[in-house]
Protein backbone atom coordinates (compact mmCIF):
# COMPACT_ATOMS: atom_id res chain seq x y z
CA UNK A 1 0.00 0.00 0.00
CA UNK A 2 1.37 3.38 -0.80
CA UNK A 3 1.65 5.91 1.43
CA UNK A 4 -0.19 8.98 1.68
CA UNK A 5 1.80 12.77 1.54
CA UNK A 6 -0.08 15.21 4.37
CA UNK A 7 -2.31 16.96 1.38
CA UNK A 8 -4.68 13.92 1.78
CA UNK A 9 -8.23 15.00 0.63
CA UNK A 10 -11.02 15.68 3.42
CA UNK A 11 -13.60 15.00 0.76
CA UNK A 12 -14.84 11.33 -0.92
CA UNK A 13 -13.74 12.56 -4.21
CA UNK A 14 -12.25 9.56 -5.89
CA UNK A 15 -8.32 9.89 -6.43
CA UNK A 16 -5.25 8.38 -7.41
CA UNK A 17 -2.03 8.21 -5.67
CA UNK A 18 1.03 8.04 -7.71
CA UNK A 19 4.89 7.40 -6.30
CA UNK A 20 7.17 8.65 -8.91
CA UNK A 21 10.33 7.25 -10.30
CA UNK A 22 9.40 3.38 -10.83
CA UNK A 23 10.49 1.87 -14.87
CA UNK A 24 7.62 0.92 -16.40
CA UNK A 25 8.17 -2.59 -18.03
CA UNK A 26 6.34 -5.33 -19.59
CA UNK A 27 3.77 -5.44 -22.33
CA UNK A 28 -0.20 -4.21 -22.46
CA UNK A 29 -2.59 -4.15 -25.20
CA UNK A 30 -4.36 -0.82 -26.17
CA UNK A 31 -7.99 -0.42 -26.07
CA UNK A 32 -9.95 0.75 -29.08
CA UNK A 33 -10.34 4.23 -30.32
CA UNK A 34 -12.29 6.30 -28.11
CA UNK A 35 -12.46 8.81 -31.34
CA UNK A 36 -14.02 6.11 -33.15
CA UNK A 37 -16.33 4.10 -30.98
CA UNK A 38 -18.35 6.78 -30.39
CA UNK A 39 -18.59 7.80 -33.50
CA UNK A 40 -19.49 4.05 -34.94
CA UNK A 41 -22.23 4.24 -31.98
CA UNK A 42 -23.80 6.93 -33.61
CA UNK A 43 -23.56 5.88 -36.88
CA UNK A 44 -25.80 2.79 -36.33
CA UNK A 45 -28.47 4.74 -36.16
CA UNK A 46 -28.59 5.47 -39.30
CA UNK A 47 -30.19 1.70 -39.84
CA UNK A 48 -33.26 -0.17 -38.59
CA UNK A 49 -31.07 -3.19 -38.72
CA UNK A 50 -28.24 -4.50 -36.28
CA UNK A 51 -25.07 -3.77 -36.20
CA UNK A 52 -21.82 -5.41 -34.45
CA UNK A 53 -18.67 -3.44 -33.07
CA UNK A 54 -15.86 -5.50 -31.73
CA UNK A 55 -12.98 -3.96 -29.97
CA UNK A 56 -15.14 -1.77 -28.27
CA UNK A 57 -14.08 0.10 -24.70
CA UNK A 58 -16.93 -0.69 -23.14
CA UNK A 59 -15.34 0.79 -19.45
CA UNK A 60 -14.88 4.00 -20.73
CA UNK A 61 -16.54 7.15 -19.96
CA UNK A 62 -17.12 8.40 -22.77
CA UNK A 63 -18.76 5.39 -24.26
CA UNK A 64 -21.25 5.19 -21.81
CA UNK A 65 -21.84 8.59 -22.36
CA UNK A 66 -22.94 7.88 -26.32
CA UNK A 67 -24.44 4.62 -25.16
CA UNK A 68 -27.10 6.98 -22.97
CA UNK A 69 -27.69 8.89 -25.67
CA UNK A 70 -28.67 6.72 -28.52
CA UNK A 71 -30.11 4.08 -25.87
CA UNK A 72 -32.44 7.52 -25.05
CA UNK A 73 -33.41 7.64 -29.24
CA UNK A 74 -34.66 3.87 -29.24
CA UNK A 75 -31.28 1.78 -30.06
CA UNK A 76 -31.34 -1.76 -28.00
CA UNK A 77 -27.60 -1.71 -27.25
CA UNK A 78 -26.25 -5.12 -25.59
CA UNK A 79 -22.99 -6.06 -24.83
CA UNK A 80 -22.45 -9.55 -25.71
CA UNK A 81 -18.46 -9.25 -23.75
CA UNK A 82 -16.48 -6.58 -22.82
CA UNK A 83 -15.42 -5.35 -26.37
CA UNK A 84 -18.27 -6.38 -28.32
CA UNK A 85 -21.30 -4.48 -28.83
CA UNK A 86 -24.54 -4.65 -31.05
CA UNK A 87 -26.51 -2.12 -31.82
CA UNK A 88 -30.04 -2.13 -33.26
CA UNK A 89 -32.54 1.35 -33.64
CA UNK A 90 -35.94 -0.45 -35.06
CA UNK A 91 -37.54 2.50 -34.81
CA UNK A 92 -36.76 6.11 -33.28
CA UNK A 93 -40.05 7.53 -32.00
CA UNK A 94 -38.78 10.98 -30.56
CA UNK A 95 -35.70 11.95 -31.79
CA UNK A 96 -34.64 14.37 -29.05
CA UNK A 97 -31.56 14.40 -26.82
CA UNK A 98 -32.41 15.23 -23.31
CA UNK A 99 -30.06 18.51 -22.04
CA UNK A 100 -28.62 16.56 -19.71
CA UNK A 101 -27.20 13.36 -21.97
CA UNK A 102 -26.38 16.12 -24.77
CA UNK A 103 -24.36 18.15 -22.51
CA UNK A 104 -22.15 15.64 -21.53
CA UNK A 105 -20.17 15.88 -24.52
CA UNK A 106 -19.81 17.20 -27.73
CA UNK A 107 -21.15 14.07 -29.64
CA UNK A 108 -24.74 14.80 -29.61
CA UNK A 109 -24.51 17.12 -32.87
CA UNK A 110 -23.15 14.03 -34.83
CA UNK A 111 -26.45 12.28 -34.15
CA UNK A 112 -28.31 15.07 -36.59
CA UNK A 113 -27.49 13.46 -39.84
CA UNK A 114 -29.07 10.34 -38.69
CA UNK A 115 -32.28 11.82 -37.03
CA UNK A 116 -33.19 13.88 -39.76
CA UNK A 117 -32.89 10.84 -42.25
CA UNK A 118 -34.91 8.57 -39.73
CA UNK A 119 -37.78 11.11 -38.86
CA UNK A 120 -37.04 14.30 -40.42
CA UNK A 121 -36.00 15.85 -37.37
CA UNK A 122 -34.62 16.35 -34.26
CA UNK A 123 -33.98 18.38 -31.24
CA UNK A 124 -29.94 18.98 -30.08
CA UNK A 125 -28.94 20.58 -27.09
CA UNK A 126 -25.95 22.73 -27.84
CA UNK A 127 -22.72 20.62 -26.69
CA UNK A 128 -20.29 20.65 -23.38
CA UNK A 129 -17.16 19.26 -23.43
CA UNK A 130 -13.65 19.62 -21.97
CA UNK A 131 -12.94 22.61 -21.20
CA UNK A 132 -9.87 23.62 -23.31
CA UNK A 133 -11.09 26.48 -25.27
CA UNK A 134 -14.01 27.39 -27.19
CA UNK A 135 -14.82 24.27 -29.76
CA UNK A 136 -18.32 26.16 -31.70
CA UNK A 137 -20.19 23.73 -33.87
CA UNK A 138 -20.98 26.09 -36.38
CA UNK A 139 -19.16 24.36 -39.01
CA UNK A 140 -21.61 21.57 -38.48
CA UNK A 141 -24.38 23.67 -38.64
CA UNK A 142 -23.66 25.30 -41.65
CA UNK A 143 -22.98 22.36 -43.42
CA UNK A 144 -26.43 21.16 -42.70
CA UNK A 145 -28.07 24.19 -43.45
CA UNK A 146 -26.14 24.06 -46.86
CA UNK A 147 -27.72 20.28 -47.52
CA UNK A 148 -31.02 21.76 -46.73
CA UNK A 149 -31.39 21.37 -43.08
CA UNK A 150 -33.31 24.52 -41.67
CA UNK A 151 -32.06 24.82 -38.10
CA UNK A 152 -33.12 27.03 -35.59
CA UNK A 153 -31.39 28.01 -32.04
CA UNK A 154 -34.58 27.88 -29.19
CA UNK A 155 -33.13 28.14 -25.35
CA UNK A 156 -30.21 26.18 -25.84
CA UNK A 157 -31.30 23.67 -28.08
CA UNK A 158 -31.07 23.17 -32.06
CA UNK A 159 -34.04 22.11 -33.41
CA UNK A 160 -33.83 20.92 -37.12
CA UNK A 161 -35.90 20.01 -39.49
CA UNK A 162 -35.83 18.30 -43.03
CA UNK A 163 -37.63 16.51 -45.64
CA UNK A 164 -34.84 15.23 -47.55
CA UNK A 165 -31.56 16.40 -47.25
CA UNK A 166 -29.75 17.29 -50.22
CA UNK A 167 -26.06 16.89 -52.15
CA UNK A 168 -23.96 19.77 -51.91
CA UNK A 169 -20.62 20.81 -51.83
CA UNK A 170 -19.02 22.08 -48.50
CA UNK A 171 -15.55 23.82 -48.14
CA UNK A 172 -14.79 23.67 -44.70
CA UNK A 173 -13.01 26.70 -43.33
CA UNK A 174 -10.88 24.30 -41.12
CA UNK A 175 -10.32 20.52 -41.48
CA UNK A 176 -12.59 20.03 -38.41
CA UNK A 177 -13.15 16.63 -37.53
CA UNK A 178 -16.50 16.93 -35.87
CA UNK A 179 -17.80 18.52 -38.89
CA UNK A 180 -16.55 16.30 -41.34
CA UNK A 181 -17.65 13.12 -39.55
CA UNK A 182 -21.09 15.05 -38.77
CA UNK A 183 -21.42 15.67 -42.79
CA UNK A 184 -20.08 12.73 -44.32
CA UNK A 185 -22.97 10.95 -41.80
CA UNK A 186 -25.30 12.95 -43.34
CA UNK A 187 -24.63 12.84 -46.43
CA UNK A 188 -24.59 8.55 -46.99
CA UNK A 189 -28.64 8.61 -47.34
CA UNK A 190 -28.82 12.16 -48.99
CA UNK A 191 -30.15 12.84 -52.18
CA UNK A 192 -27.48 13.08 -54.88
CA UNK A 193 -23.63 13.95 -54.33
CA UNK A 194 -21.84 15.38 -51.43
CA UNK A 195 -18.69 16.61 -51.48
CA UNK A 196 -16.46 17.78 -48.38
CA UNK A 197 -13.19 20.11 -49.69
CA UNK A 198 -10.93 20.98 -46.46
CA UNK A 199 -12.03 17.61 -44.49
CA UNK A 200 -10.09 16.36 -42.30
CA UNK A 201 -8.63 12.66 -42.65
CA UNK A 202 -7.67 11.87 -39.50
CA UNK A 203 -7.51 7.76 -39.17
CA UNK A 204 -10.45 7.44 -36.82
CA UNK A 205 -12.21 9.24 -40.08
CA UNK A 206 -11.20 6.46 -42.57
CA UNK A 207 -12.28 4.19 -39.59
CA UNK A 208 -15.61 5.60 -39.66
CA UNK A 209 -15.75 5.63 -43.86
CA UNK A 210 -15.12 1.62 -43.65
CA UNK A 211 -18.04 1.53 -41.24
CA UNK A 212 -20.27 3.38 -43.24
CA UNK A 213 -18.90 1.51 -46.68
CA UNK A 214 -19.84 -1.67 -45.17
CA UNK A 215 -23.19 -0.60 -44.28
CA UNK A 216 -23.45 0.34 -47.90
CA UNK A 217 -22.68 4.08 -48.40
CA UNK A 218 -20.55 4.97 -51.30
CA UNK A 219 -17.73 7.17 -49.96
CA UNK A 220 -14.55 8.11 -51.99
CA UNK A 221 -11.24 9.89 -50.26
CA UNK A 222 -9.92 12.24 -53.07
CA UNK A 223 -6.79 13.87 -52.82
CA UNK A 224 -5.91 17.71 -51.96
CA UNK A 225 -8.90 16.64 -48.57
CA UNK A 226 -11.54 16.03 -50.38
CA UNK A 227 -13.99 13.34 -49.52
CA UNK A 228 -16.94 12.54 -52.05
CA UNK A 229 -20.59 10.86 -50.75
CA UNK A 230 -22.68 9.48 -53.54
CA UNK A 231 -26.26 9.66 -51.20
CA UNK A 232 -27.82 6.10 -50.81
CA UNK A 233 -31.85 5.18 -50.18
CA UNK A 234 -31.28 2.49 -47.73
CA UNK A 235 -28.11 1.26 -45.44
CA UNK A 236 -27.88 -1.96 -43.55
CA UNK A 237 -26.23 -3.06 -40.80
CA UNK A 238 -22.45 -4.08 -40.97
CA UNK A 239 -19.82 -5.94 -38.68
CA UNK A 240 -16.58 -3.70 -37.77
CA UNK A 241 -13.71 -3.88 -35.46
CA UNK A 242 -12.35 -0.50 -34.32
CA UNK A 243 -8.64 0.54 -34.72
CA UNK A 244 -5.98 0.73 -31.79
CA UNK A 245 -5.87 3.97 -29.69
CA UNK A 246 -3.08 5.43 -31.10
CA UNK A 247 -3.60 8.92 -28.03
CA UNK A 248 -3.02 5.80 -25.84
CA UNK A 249 0.02 4.78 -27.46
CA UNK A 250 1.61 7.86 -27.11
CA UNK A 251 0.54 8.56 -23.94
CA UNK A 252 1.84 5.38 -22.39
CA UNK A 253 5.41 5.82 -25.07
CA UNK A 254 5.82 8.88 -23.53
CA UNK A 255 5.48 7.36 -19.38
CA UNK A 256 7.61 4.62 -21.08
CA UNK A 257 10.73 7.05 -21.55
CA UNK A 258 9.97 9.18 -18.65
CA UNK A 259 10.41 6.21 -16.41
CA UNK A 260 13.69 4.94 -18.32
CA UNK A 261 11.46 1.61 -18.93
CA UNK A 262 11.08 -0.71 -21.17
CA UNK A 263 7.12 -1.37 -23.17
CA UNK A 264 5.70 -3.29 -25.43
CA UNK A 265 2.07 -1.50 -26.56
CA UNK A 266 0.02 -4.92 -28.45
CA UNK A 267 -1.96 -3.51 -31.40
CA UNK A 268 0.26 -0.54 -31.76
CA UNK A 269 0.05 1.10 -35.56
CA UNK A 270 2.67 2.27 -37.24
CA UNK A 271 0.52 3.96 -39.74
CA UNK A 272 -1.30 5.76 -37.34
CA UNK A 273 2.16 7.13 -35.44
CA UNK A 274 4.46 7.84 -37.93
CA UNK A 275 4.83 11.58 -36.86
CA UNK A 276 5.06 10.45 -33.62
CA UNK A 277 7.60 7.88 -33.97
CA UNK A 278 9.41 10.23 -36.59
CA UNK A 279 9.51 12.77 -33.53
CA UNK A 280 10.99 10.25 -31.68
CA UNK A 281 14.18 9.67 -33.04
CA UNK A 282 14.29 13.11 -33.40
CA UNK A 283 15.11 13.79 -30.20
CA UNK A 284 17.21 10.70 -30.00
CA UNK A 285 14.92 8.22 -28.37
CA UNK A 286 14.63 4.60 -30.01
CA UNK A 287 11.75 2.06 -30.61
CA UNK A 288 11.46 -1.35 -32.40
CA UNK A 289 8.15 -1.88 -35.07
CA UNK A 290 7.07 -5.77 -34.53
CA UNK A 291 4.50 -7.59 -36.41
CA UNK A 292 1.99 -6.75 -33.99
CA UNK A 293 3.14 -4.21 -30.93
CA UNK A 294 6.01 -0.98 -31.24
CA UNK A 295 8.44 -1.32 -28.43
CA UNK A 296 9.17 1.94 -26.52
CA UNK A 297 12.08 2.63 -24.51
CA UNK A 298 15.96 3.39 -25.12
CA UNK A 299 18.25 5.77 -26.84
CA UNK A 300 20.49 8.59 -25.50
CA UNK A 301 19.52 10.13 -22.72
CA UNK A 302 18.43 13.10 -21.78
CA UNK A 303 16.87 13.49 -25.59
CA UNK A 304 17.47 16.61 -27.72
CA UNK A 305 15.77 19.65 -27.54
CA UNK A 306 13.24 20.16 -30.51
CA UNK A 307 10.89 22.73 -32.08
CA UNK A 308 7.50 21.07 -32.14
CA UNK A 309 4.51 22.29 -33.88
CA UNK A 310 0.88 20.61 -33.70
CA UNK A 311 -1.27 20.02 -36.90
CA UNK A 312 -4.05 18.23 -38.67
CA UNK A 313 -3.26 14.69 -39.85
CA UNK A 314 -1.14 13.58 -40.65
CA UNK A 315 0.66 16.51 -38.79
CA UNK A 316 1.85 15.60 -34.89
CA UNK A 317 -1.69 15.60 -33.02
CA UNK A 318 -2.97 18.43 -30.95
CA UNK A 319 -3.87 15.66 -28.22
CA UNK A 320 -0.11 14.47 -28.49
CA UNK A 321 1.24 18.02 -27.16
CA UNK A 322 0.62 17.46 -23.70
CA UNK A 323 2.22 14.32 -22.44
CA UNK A 324 4.86 14.94 -24.99
CA UNK A 325 5.69 18.89 -23.11
CA UNK A 326 6.22 16.50 -20.20
CA UNK A 327 8.98 14.43 -22.01
CA UNK A 328 10.52 17.12 -23.49
CA UNK A 329 11.12 19.00 -19.64
CA UNK A 330 13.48 15.75 -19.40
CA UNK A 331 14.67 16.92 -22.45
CA UNK A 332 18.28 18.87 -22.74
CA UNK A 333 18.25 22.72 -23.75
CA UNK A 334 15.68 24.35 -25.28
CA UNK A 335 12.29 23.08 -26.82
CA UNK A 336 9.30 24.91 -28.83
CA UNK A 337 6.30 23.77 -28.73
CA UNK A 338 3.71 25.70 -31.33
CA UNK A 339 0.17 24.77 -31.03
CA UNK A 340 -1.94 25.42 -34.12
CA UNK A 341 -5.08 23.71 -33.41
CA UNK A 342 -6.60 25.32 -30.17
CA UNK A 343 -5.74 28.30 -28.64
CA UNK A 344 -5.80 27.10 -24.88
CA UNK A 345 -4.21 24.28 -24.71
CA UNK A 346 -1.53 25.34 -22.36
CA UNK A 347 -3.20 25.49 -19.03
CA UNK A 348 -1.95 22.46 -17.98
CA UNK A 349 1.66 24.14 -18.07
CA UNK A 350 1.06 25.96 -14.86
CA UNK A 351 0.64 22.71 -12.89
CA UNK A 352 3.64 21.56 -14.83
CA UNK A 353 5.96 24.76 -13.43
CA UNK A 354 4.57 23.60 -9.80
CA UNK A 355 6.47 20.65 -10.25
CA UNK A 356 9.66 22.21 -11.35
CA UNK A 357 9.24 22.18 -15.07
CA UNK A 358 10.71 25.26 -16.81
CA UNK A 359 7.93 26.44 -19.07
CA UNK A 360 7.44 30.24 -20.44
CA UNK A 361 4.19 30.44 -22.35
CA UNK A 362 3.64 33.34 -25.32
CA UNK A 363 1.57 35.04 -27.54
CA UNK A 364 3.56 35.02 -30.68
CA UNK A 365 3.78 32.21 -32.94
CA UNK A 366 7.74 30.27 -32.49
CA UNK A 367 6.80 28.28 -35.58
CA UNK A 368 6.94 28.19 -38.98
CA UNK A 369 3.16 26.94 -39.65
CA UNK A 370 0.52 29.26 -41.02
CA UNK A 371 -1.49 29.68 -37.73
CA UNK A 372 -5.30 30.57 -36.94
CA UNK A 373 -3.90 32.73 -33.80
CA UNK A 374 -1.47 34.71 -35.13
CA UNK A 375 -1.24 38.37 -33.62
CA UNK A 376 -3.95 37.38 -31.23
CA UNK A 377 -3.41 37.33 -27.67
CA UNK A 378 -3.93 33.75 -27.00
CA UNK A 379 -0.51 31.90 -25.31
CA UNK A 380 -0.24 28.84 -28.04
CA UNK A 381 3.04 28.86 -28.18
CA UNK A 382 5.65 27.11 -25.09
CA UNK A 383 9.48 26.80 -24.16
CA UNK A 384 10.47 24.18 -22.21
CA UNK A 385 13.88 24.03 -20.90
CA UNK A 386 15.39 21.19 -19.30
CA UNK A 387 16.11 18.81 -17.84
CA UNK A 388 14.25 19.61 -14.63
CA UNK A 389 13.57 16.56 -11.92
CA UNK A 390 9.74 17.28 -11.11
CA UNK A 391 8.58 16.74 -7.88
CA UNK A 392 5.47 15.52 -6.44
CA UNK A 393 2.57 17.59 -5.40
CA UNK A 394 -1.29 17.08 -5.44
CA UNK A 395 -2.61 17.54 -9.02
CA UNK A 396 -6.17 18.83 -10.08
CA UNK A 397 -7.33 17.21 -13.35
CA UNK A 398 -9.18 19.88 -16.00
CA UNK A 399 -9.61 18.21 -18.92
CA UNK A 400 -8.88 14.57 -20.68
CA UNK A 401 -5.29 15.31 -22.07
CA UNK A 402 -4.19 17.45 -19.39
CA UNK A 403 -4.97 14.94 -16.94
CA UNK A 404 -3.23 12.28 -19.00
CA UNK A 405 0.31 14.48 -18.97
CA UNK A 406 -0.49 14.98 -14.97
CA UNK A 407 -0.40 11.59 -14.62
CA UNK A 408 3.01 11.15 -16.93
CA UNK A 409 4.50 13.84 -15.24
CA UNK A 410 3.46 11.88 -11.29
CA UNK A 411 5.11 9.06 -12.97
CA UNK A 412 8.52 10.48 -13.41
CA UNK A 413 8.38 13.27 -10.32
CA UNK A 414 10.44 12.55 -7.07
CA UNK A 415 7.65 11.52 -4.00
CA UNK A 416 4.60 11.07 -4.20
CA UNK A 417 1.64 12.44 -5.59
CA UNK A 418 -2.26 12.75 -5.48
CA UNK A 419 -4.31 13.05 -8.40
CA UNK A 420 -8.11 14.44 -8.38
CA UNK A 421 -10.51 14.61 -11.40
CA UNK A 422 -9.41 11.38 -12.67
CA UNK A 423 -13.16 11.04 -13.62
CA UNK A 424 -11.59 13.13 -16.78
CA UNK A 425 -9.32 9.67 -17.20
CA UNK A 426 -11.74 7.49 -17.33
CA UNK A 427 -13.76 9.38 -19.79
CA UNK A 428 -10.70 9.21 -22.19
CA UNK A 429 -8.49 6.04 -21.04
CA UNK A 430 -9.67 2.53 -20.20
CA UNK A 431 -8.47 1.11 -17.04
CA UNK A 432 -5.67 3.48 -17.50
CA UNK A 433 -4.69 2.80 -13.67
CA UNK A 434 -4.92 -1.00 -14.10
CA UNK A 435 -2.61 -0.84 -16.98
CA UNK A 436 0.40 1.16 -15.98
CA UNK A 437 0.05 -1.09 -12.45
CA UNK A 438 0.92 -3.97 -15.23
CA UNK A 439 3.76 -2.10 -16.09
CA UNK A 440 5.19 -1.93 -12.62
CA UNK A 441 4.01 1.63 -11.91
CA UNK A 442 2.79 2.35 -8.01
CA UNK A 443 -0.52 4.19 -8.67
CA UNK A 444 -3.48 3.32 -6.96
CA UNK A 445 -7.29 4.47 -6.87
CA UNK A 446 -9.01 5.63 -3.59
CA UNK A 447 -12.48 5.89 -4.17
CA UNK A 448 -15.36 5.60 -6.24
CA UNK A 449 -15.38 8.06 -9.65
CA UNK A 450 -18.73 9.53 -9.93
CA UNK A 451 -20.41 10.17 -13.81
CA UNK A 452 -18.90 14.05 -15.12
CA UNK A 453 -22.03 16.73 -14.82
CA UNK A 454 -23.22 18.48 -17.41
CA UNK A 455 -21.08 20.82 -19.35
CA UNK A 456 -17.88 19.37 -17.77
Amino acid sequence: MLTEIETAPTTRQAYYVIEGGMPLRGAVRLSGAKNAVTKMLVASLLSDQPSLVRNAPRHLGDVQITQDVIASLGTQVTWLDDTTVRLVTPTIDAPTIAEDLGRKNRLAILTAGPLLHRTGRAIIPRPGGDRIGPRPINYHVDGLKLMGAQIEEIRGNYHLTADRLRGTTIVLPFPSVGATETLIMAATLAQGITIIQNAAIEPEIIDLIKFLQKMGAIIEQRTDRKIVIEGVSRLHGAHHTILPDRLEAVSLAVAAYVTHGDVRLLGANQEHLLTFLNTLYRIGLDFTVEDDAIRFGGGEWPPRSIALETDVHPGFMTDWQQPFTVLLTQSRGMSVVHETLYEDRFGYTQTLGQMGADIGLYSKCLGELPCRFREQEFMHSAIVRGPTQLRATTLHIPDIRAGCSYIVAALCAEGTSLVYGIEHIERGYEHLDAKLRALGAHIEKVGTTTALTADS
